[in-house]
């Protein structure tokens, strides 16, 4: 087995456990009632984790194989974490990421 995938498992293994622990333990701006706990955020963050996950296996190999994609691939990134947070949903968020890749590779190889 090459290096590169066990790395590439370690990362993917990382970033879906940071977004699954990182909503537990952060403070959010609008306090719900007691009904939601730890086991209710935890499954509102599946989602993200899932996708974010799914981007980076798909993504690394190709930000490998040429560096020119690591600037949009970083600008889907930016793109979903930011309308997920701002949305709560996964559709929107992973639409606009995708637009968000593709105007950026647009610029980058137009330039």
């Amino acid at each position: 087995m090459s290096n590169s995938v066990l790395w590439l498992g370690l990362l993917v293994g990382c970033v879906n456990y940071l977004f699954r622990y990182l909503p537990l333990r952060l403070p959010t701006a609008s306090r719900q009632p007691a009904t939601r706990g730890a086991t209710s955020v935890l499954l509102d963050t599946i989602g993200i984790a899932s996708i974010c996950a799914l981007l980076v296996v798909s993504c690394a190999p190709e930000v490998i194989a040429d560096l020119r994609r690591l600037l949009p691939t970083l600008t889907g990134f930016a793109v979903l974490g930011i309308s997920f947070w701002k949305t709560r949903s996964i559709i929107i968020p992973t639409l606009f990421s995708a637009l968000a890749y593709g105007l950026a590779w647009k610029w980058l190889t137009n330039t």
